[in-house]
């Protein structure tokens, strides 16, 4: 296949004044207000902090999951970031890949948990996910993974984002002012936590709460990628509630191209993973964050590269290989 043929092994270019050879690589991240993108940046410091400086990496802002997977596979970036049920969906040939698995996406490992995250203006009586009713919700903008999940929880409510809701189709950075100006009732963010749109919102003139995701025991089960998990409220002292509120969630996954070269793939886990405490220094959201845990969330085959530096390791015992 052409594709990250032509933005890798064709991209080794001689340095500047010098005989070593760089590799050009990219990731795929998110909007600059979520998790997405300073993560990136800090993955990027740390490959390229590597002696020798094999690689040279550059960020890119994107929409999220699904236009990071479409990336990969078309070849516009090397790596992306992407919540595991997107990676799933693609490899299965679901949702957005509807009937065209994506059958050259690679598993590379996992990062942050994400949590769906339902947050309401209190004047708006929203206290339940049956209270979204007639009201102006932000579903997210297509292509989006909070689009995606917020339309797995409206279904398996029983709800029609169509006629049920008031729905719009806003990114995340629009979300926090709308709500605040009133024009908008309650938002879906899926998001690791703590979230620079979901503070913005919460500190405004209009209050607001966490609204329980809860009630979906039909999803978790037909949906593997899913698990329960709760809000961390504490993050955010100017909510009305205090205690931590239930939701599902998933992991946020680190993917790429089966044609991404082996040694590319080997040195930037060799780079994360050896220096795993600075980048849990990076955000919040990655304070969890362990060699182990980072292997679980692969819904498409694990790139070799990534299996290289975990056998020589002994992760892949983790993984039960």
């Amino acid at each position: 296949m052409k594709l990250l043929v032509s933005i890798l092994s064709a991209l080794l270019l001689a340095a500047c004044g010098s005989s070593e050879r760089r590799t050009f690589i990219s990731i795929g991240t998110g909007s600059q207000t979520g998790v997405y993108y300073p993560v990136g940046g800090a993955i990027k410091q740390l490959v390229e902090e590597v002696p020798g400086k094999p690689l040279n990496v550059s960020t890119k802002a994107s929409r999220g999951s699904v236009q990071n997977i479409n990336d990969v596979m078309n070849g516009s970036v090397t790596f992306g970031i992407a919540q595991s049920d997107r990676q799933f969906q693609a490899v299965h040939g679901l949702s957005n890949w509807e009937e065209d698995p994506q059958t050259s996406l690679r598993f590379v490992f996992s990062l942050h948990p994400e949590v769906i995250t339902l947050i309401a203006a209190e004047d708006s009586g929203i206290r339940t996910i049956s209270d979204l009713r007639g009201k102006r919700v932000n579903i997210g903008s297509p292509g989006s993974g909070h689009r995606g999940n917020a339309m797995d929880i409206l279904r398996a409510a029983g709800m029609d984002p169509d006629t049920d809701l008031q729905a719009e189709s806003l990114t995340v950075e629009e979300c926090a002012s709308m709500l605040q100006d009133n024009r908008i009732d309650a938002y879906f963010y899926t998001v690791g936590h703590p979230n620079g749109s979901i503070t913005e919102a919460s500190t405004g003139r209009r209050k607001v709460r966490f609204v329980p995701i809860t009630g979906m025991d039909d999803l978790l089960e037909k949906s593997p990628f899913y698990s329960v998990t709760e809000v961390p409220v504490s993050y955010y002292p100017n909510a009305i509630q205090d205690d931590e509120v239930a939701s599902i969630g998933m992991l946020t996954t680190l993917v790429t191209h089966a044609d991404t070269p082996e040694d590319v793939v080997y040195t930037l886990v060799k780079a994360v993973f050896e220096n795993l405490d600075r980048l849990k220094t990076q955000h919040p959201a990655l304070q969890s964050l362990s060699q182990e845990t980072m292997l679980h969330g692969g819904n498409a085959p694990l790139h070799p590269g990534a299996e290289r530096y975990y056998r020589e390791t002994g992760l892949m015992e983790v993984m039960g290989q």
